[in-house]
């Protein structure tokens, strides 16, 4: 009978994957996000090497900013599309950011090990803060610094429609 509700359980948590938590639909209605008011706190963010970082640095530019953990499958595995999506949307004015809770030694190692270049930073608050309740979640801005998309979940970032709707973005 153990046994069985051992394999119920790994069967459950590997259906939810790294979600956090389900988020309560709610009749609130909310403004739009804009990088300004997503980055009110200039500690929101640090780069590896404890310095502030603020989305509105990036204002000018479109930001694809993703939602990681260094313990979550799905987002790693996401990781080789997002690279190549970064190198194609290079002289699109796109900025690719990596968020994580995690530490910043942890991040440093996994980025060592895994040699992905991408420019991490460590979120400092809560990610349900950010209306973050799963992993990998990513946030895409304009240019005049409003989100304009959310995607949850894992995403082959690189597939041609995906490029496309990257490209379409204002």
């Amino acid at each position: 009978m153990t046994g069985k509700l051992f394999l119920y359980g790994a069967v459950l948590m590997a259906g939810l994957g790294c979600r956090q938590t389900a988020k309560e639909s709610g009749a609130d209605a909310q403004e739009p996000t804009t990088v300004s008011t997503a980055a009110t706190a200039k500690s929101l963010y640090v780069d590896l090497d404890g310095n502030a970082v603020a989305l509105a640095d990036y204002k000018g530019k479109r930001v694809l900013l993703n939602f990681w953990a260094t313990w979550c499958t799905p987002c790693i595995q996401e990781m080789p599309s997002l690279l190549r999506a970064q190198a194609i949307l290079e002289k699109e004015n796109y900025v690719f950011l990596l968020a994580s809770e995690d530490t910043a030694d942890k991040i440093m190692a996994f980025a060592e090990k895994k040699q992905f270049d991408f420019t991490y930073l460590r979120l400092t608050g809560a990610l349900a803060q950010q209306q973050v309740y799963g992993l990998p979640t990513t946030f895409i801005y304009n240019e005049a610094g409003e989100k304009v998309d959310q995607v949850v979940g894992g995403v082959v970032w690189d597939a041609p429609e995906v490029i496309q709707k990257l490209k379409e973005i204002e």
